[in-house]
């Protein structure tokens, strides 16, 4: 029988757009803030517990500085670049305020139809979708554990598409900065472990709230004193 190929998708730890409630979209020079950086080395620590194969990762910076404290400490595991779990392409909505933005009329469609929309000089939900699910697919090796370090909207595109909701559902998946998803793939199907885990990061969870576009910006809660 052959083993499950085993998915863990770790989101971007928070990031100077998250701290701005800005749109970030494909920008490559956003990089985490602060508190994303604390985040990274939280999650750098919880990753040492588990048994990493491989790791894929989104070309853009916020990714990459989120995995780079484990990569310093593992520099032997393989890590790809891969364009297909990249940011959404949210063309003339990027680098706008998420608050300014959920004024528009786009913004109904997004929260309830999203399989209808295409972004302005942008992507559509359903091709997002159709890239990242290719690259799972692609890189996922049975017997072996693979990371993928993505975005919220992608990532929450995912999870759905694997719990078998249909993307018009999605929104109803939170994915905090810095929070793993897990789940396993066989010939049979896919099964869940769990999703937005962030027991890790000893931050409070947050509060719940309405679903927003990039994935949000997870608590706004101080960290829990050891």
């Amino acid at each position: 029988m052959t083993r499950p190929s085993e998915i863990l998708l770790l989101r971007h730890a928070h990031s100077v757009a998250n701290e701005k409630g800005v749109l970030a979209g494909r920008d490559n020079s956003v990089a985490l803030s602060g508190r994303g950086e604390k985040q990274a080395l939280k999650t750098a620590e919880h990753l040492e517990t588990l048994k990493l194969s491989q790791i894929v990762v989104s070309p853009l910076l916020r990714a990459r500085q989120t995995i780079e404290p484990f990569r310093k400490i593992h520099p032997r595991i393989p890590v790809h670049r891969e364009s297909g779990i990249n940011e959404m392409e949210y063309g003339s909505w990027s680098g706008k305020k998420i608050s300014l933005l959920s004024k528009r009329p786009l913004w109904s469609a997004i929260q309830n139809n999203p399989s209808s929309v295409t972004f302005p000089e942008g992507e559509s939900f359903l091709e997002m979708l159709a890239r990242a699910i290719e690259s799972i697919h692609r890189h996922a090796a049975p017997g072996k554990r693979t990371l993928f370090v993505s975005h919220g909207d992608v990532i929450k595109a995912i999870a759905a598409h694997f719990l078998g909701m249909n993307i018009d559902q999605f929104q109803r998946i939170s994915i905090d900065p810095a929070s793993l998803t897990s789940l396993s793939i066989t010939a049979r199907g896919a099964q869940i472990h769990y999703t937005n885990q962030t027991s890790h990061l000893q931050e409070k969870i947050s509060a719940p709230g309405s679903s927003t576009l990039g994935g949000g910006s997870g608590s706004t809660l101080k960290a829990l004193r050891k």
